[in-house]
């Protein structure tokens, strides 16, 4: 399986064409490898990190060419490409070491077992659907019953326990002990979808990076905003990717051990 033959299966499940406006999915850094056989490191963010992970696993005798990353490299225009610099180094090392860079960022969201549907069957949503459909059975988040009597303690709990975020935000004046029949979910940044999910139905929703106001407007609407960090939300996704990666026939496919969350919380004793 090439690289090129791997991107080509992987887009035809996700194409780039479904990203968002301000996104840019798909090839980063391509330093001329579609040919060679597909030896994947998949991971959240690809920072220099990472990157030097890549080269130690190849220097260790797995022949990592590919870093395939959820967030993209470069979002903005960039004016000049240096060294010293976070992606002018990036670029330096993928060309001197042969290794690629390739992300599936909003087009990977939207799946059927991309970042929502994930956090969906990690909380046990029965009949899932998208926050925000985009096209027929695809979209932004997902929305679905909690099969069990459930109260925000259990979903808070639930969510400490399968996502282990350093820190876990919820809704001022919630109460611990209320029912929580109907949840949403949303990987990443999702503050911006509250509306949506309001018409839902949903009385709790599960996301990130939520603003000051923005918790004082799912309050006043009624619903429990619950913001467990962008780095605990999206990463599990990481672990599908290296799956659906695997089923479309790459030679290797594993998961970086140099992510990183970008958010440390201070411990008090």
């Amino acid at each position: 399986m090439t690289i090129a033959k791997l991107i080509d299966q992987f887009e035809a499940w996700a194409p780039p064409q479904w990203q968002e406006s301000w996104d840019n999915c798909g090839w980063q850094i391509e330093p001329g490898i579609l040919g060679a056989s597909a030896h994947v490191l998949v991971c959240l963010t690809p920072t220099l990190a990472v990157m030097e992970e890549a080269i130690a696993r190849r220097a260790a005798g797995t022949p990592i060419n590919l870093i395939f990353a959820h967030h993209p490299l470069i979002f903005s225009p960039l004016k000049s490409v240096q060294t010293g610099t976070p992606i002018g180094e990036m670029v330096r090392l993928s060309f001197t070491h042969g290794i690629g860079v390739y992300s599936a960022h909003t087009n990977f969201d939207q799946v059927p077992d991309g970042t929502a549907d994930v956090l969906a069957q990690l909380m046990n949503l029965q009949q899932p659907q998208p926050i925000t459909p985009t096209q027929p059975g695809i979209g932004y988040g997902r929305v679905g019953t909690i099969p069990e009597p459930t109260t925000l303690a259990q979903v808070l709990a639930t969510i400490q326990q399968q996502l282990t975020p350093p820190d876990l935000l919820y809704s001022p004046e919630a109460d611990l002990q209320q029912p929580i029949h109907r949840l949403a979910v949303l990987g990443g940044s999702g503050a911006s979808f509250i509306g949506d999910v309001v018409k839902s139905g949903a009385d709790a929703y599960l996301t990130s990076d939520c603003k000051f106001h923005q918790f004082q407007e799912a309050r006043d609407r009624g619903l429990v905003l619950i913001d467990a960090g962008h780095y605990a939300t999206e990463r599990p996704a990481c672990a599908r990717l290296v799956d659906k990666l695997r089923s479309l026939g790459a030679e290797t496919a594993q998961l970086s051990d140099r992510d990183e969350d970008f958010r440390q919380f201070w411990q008090t004793t």
